[in-house]
């Protein structure tokens, strides 16, 4: 997650492996800097997919647009600002760690340095 950003990202290769079809994008018209250094990057195209958060008796799922790109990344995508604000995001970046409301009290979601 990067608080800093204002796109959610998804990358091609996500995209494939998780078995979606590309019919299911729709045109963007997005062009952003800042994240292959000294260039524009251009999306593919965006799509809009459920994203989910906590466990089975206690989540929230909400639909989030991702900018898709066709070039290596190191993640399988990026949330940015859109994400934290729809799921009313805090971030604590010192102990890796998110929390937001939900109906059946806090989820916490925990990162590691791996």
């Amino acid at each position: 997650m990067d608080g800093g950003s204002s796109l959610n990202i998804l990358y091609a290769s996500t995209l494939n492996k998780m078995g979606i079809p590309r019919s299911s994008m729709r045109p963007s018209k997005a062009l952003f800097y800042g994240i292959v250094p000294g260039k524009e990057a251009i999306p593919l195209r965006h799509i809009r997919l459920n994203v989910t958060f906590g466990q089975s008796d206690n989540f929230w799922k909400e639909p989030l647009t991702f900018e898709v790109v066709d070039f290596p990344g190191v993640y399988h995508d990026l949330l940015g600002w859109p994400c934290f604000t729809k799921f009313m995001v805090v971030s604590n970046y010192t102990y890796l760690k998110l929390k937001m409301p939900s109906p059946n009290g806090v989820i916490t979601i925990e990162g590691g340095f791996e």
